[in-house]
């Protein structure tokens, strides 16, 4: 059998791959282990300095496994409603929270949890023809995978709530009008663009990245005054590191800085 799961390390660069393209990746049990198992291994590499999250096949990824759910509801397994718990928010937390980029690669249908897979993402590199559908309220379910934080602050409230309670799929292009999309590209330079962005940010001051990372998703919730407090704490460390110390004196030699995450 096919791994559902692929796992690429170049230069740098971290490339998953879920590989379910027969059900547009639909989210098995196993694909679902398979992510939180990877996005711990790759957030815990210190050679891993990007990461990049895609789909095979003409869908990125349509959220749950529907299929398997139904059978695991019907047979009285607790499965289905221990799942957000022990897969999704892991899932979501490893994302957003990864000390390193993170660019999900849109190379079709982003629906469900795996719309908020994307969202969770620090850049979305988007198909020219895929398009994001919130299908929770279609089967009698809330948000899920963070999309319920994610999404608010990415589009604002009004936004969120009209994709999250109409369930209606809309476009890449409306989608990047509404402010999900970091760059619309055709279907085939979905993968080679977000991997040449991993590549740029791999090479990079990572530990920079990481706390700035760590600056804004503090700053959601703090008030001013805590972000600014933060923020000195963060820049003092960042401030210790031989990347921030190295890039100075490359300025100062009018030199191109080299970047070790160090």
């Amino acid at each position: 059998m096919a791994e559902v799961l692929l796992v690429d390390r170049t230069e740098g660069v971290a490339t998953l791959t879920m590989n379910r393209p027969e059900s547009m990746n639909s989210l098995s049990t196993e694909l679902k282990d398979a992510l939180v198992q990877a996005l711990a291994d790759v957030g815990a590499d210190s050679s891993v300095r990007a990461v990049v999250l895609t789909g095979n096949g003409r869908g990125f990824c349509v959220g749950q496994d529907l299929s398997e759910h139904i059978q695991l509801l019907d047979a009285g397994d607790p499965a289905p409603l221990s799942t957000v718990v022990e897969h999704y928010n892991p899932i979501a937390l490893s994302l957003a929270q990864m000390p390193k980029p993170v660019i999900a690669a849109v190379n079709g249908t982003a629906a469900g949890a795996g719309a908020s897979f994307s969202f969770a993402c620090d850049f979305r590199i988007v198909a020219e023809e895929a398009k994001f559908l919130l299908a929770f309220a279609n089967v009698g379910l809330s948000l899920d995978s963070g999309a319920s934080w994610t999404l608010p602050r990415l589009i604002g409230a009004g936004r969120a709530l009209e994709l999250s309670l109409l369930g209606r799929p809309i476009t890449a292009q409306q989608a990047q009008q509404y402010g999900l999309v970091t760059q619309l590209v055709p279907a085939d330079q979905v993968l080679p663009t977000a991997q040449q962005l991993a590549a740029q940010l791999a090479a990079g001051p990572t530990l920079a990245y990481a706390s700035i990372k760590s600056a804004i998703h503090y700053a959601a919730d703090a008030t001013f005054e805590q972000a600014l407090a933060n923020e000195a704490v963060l820049q003092a460390a960042a401030g210790a590191t031989e990347d921030h110390k190295a890039s100075v004196a490359a300025f100062v030699a009018k030199q191109k800085p080299v970047f070790t995450g160090r």
